[in-house]
């Protein structure tokens, strides 16, 4: 069933002249069938610069908001609208108002797991990839707000030495993510290399050889002769890893750690979304408008 679910998938794409983009931490079936894979970064510059006229967007929403700002002129779908971001509901536009209003001369530094209502009112998005270099963009005069990742603010924030203004929001998924996990996982396998992603809470980190976004982590692994590693990411991310270096062994921190909203899409409704065109991301133009401005200043820099 897969096989001819896949074949009307790339009868239709090409129809259609649509591009799937999906996220590392989506089910292997649809990694597989994507145009391209990445992480936020990745995924965001894909979307800016393609020329197909439809982005069928395999991740979860704000994603997919960050593909229709980037692209107003183009339909942007989804499999599945409820595939929604814990993290990103975490802030709302009037608890940053007053967080802006307590710190009215700082800079606004908002990580791109945030709905597009909040980007129109930060000065800078930006993804784990990039967040160091973003910050260290900024002048050093200026008071830091980051939102809304208290964790990954937390690692920023060591990596450049600029205190930062944080926000009480996390990765429930990574959260899950325990010191113990990787302990355990070490004694399973005293030779492998521990990568950690920084949304982790540092007590994670501290542990790890390396701190890398989804993106750094393939990165990284390639560079390297070791031939196994931890991973302390949502497990998606080992199909990537283990797709690019079938040589080498990939062991999850935690078993546990497996994004829901991250898996709501499915090939079955990878292929509704083409056939019918919906669900559709909409954008209202004066908030994509705000919005798109701290996302053209993330790229420009990165």
């Amino acid at each position: 069933m897969s096989k001819e679910i896949v074949e009307k998938i790339n009868k239709l794409r090409k129809e259609k002249n649509a591009i799937i983009l999906a996220h590392n931490y989506q089910v292997p079936e649809i990694q597989d069938v994507a145009d391209f894979v990445g992480d936020s970064l990745g995924l965001s510059q894909k979307a800016a610069e393609t020329e197909a006229e439809i982005i069928l967007f395999c991740g979860v929403h704000f994603m997919a908001e960050t593909a229709k700002i980037l692209n107003p002129d183009k339909k942007v779908i989804v499999p599945d609208i409820n595939a929604g971001c814990p993290m990103a509901n975490m802030i709302n536009v009037r608890q940053l108002k007053r967080l802006k209003e307590k710190h009215p001369d700082a800079i606004v530094v908002c990580y791109v797991n945030s709905t597009a209502e909040v980007k129109s009112m930060v000065d800078y998005c930006c993804t784990s990839a990039n967040a160091p270099k973003i910050v260290n963009a900024i002048d050093p005069k200026k008071e830091i707000i980051f939102i809304p990742d208290k964790y990954l603010g937390n690692w920023v924030s060591k990596e450049t030495g600029r205190e930062l203004i944080l926000w009480n929001g996390f990765c429930p998924t990574h959260r899950r993510i325990l010191p113990e996990n990787i302990i355990q996982r070490k004694k399973e396998h005293p030779n492998a290399i521990v990568i950690a992603h920084p949304e982790c809470i540092p007590e994670v980190l501290e542990k790890a050889d390396y701190i890398r976004s989804t993106s750094g982590m393939l990165k990284v692994v390639a560079e390297l002769d070791a031939e196994e590693f931890i991973i302390a990411t949502e497990i998606g991310m080992l199909h990537p890893l283990a797709k690019k270096h079938p040589d080498k062994k990939f062991y999850p921190a935690s078993k546990i750690a497996d994004c829901p909203n991250m898996k709501l899409n499915s090939l079955e409704k990878l292929l509704w979304a083409l056939e019918d065109l919906k669900p559709e991301v909409i954008v209202p133009e004066d908030i994509r408008e705000k919005a798109l401005k701290s996302i053209e200043r993330m790229i420009n820099i990165s």
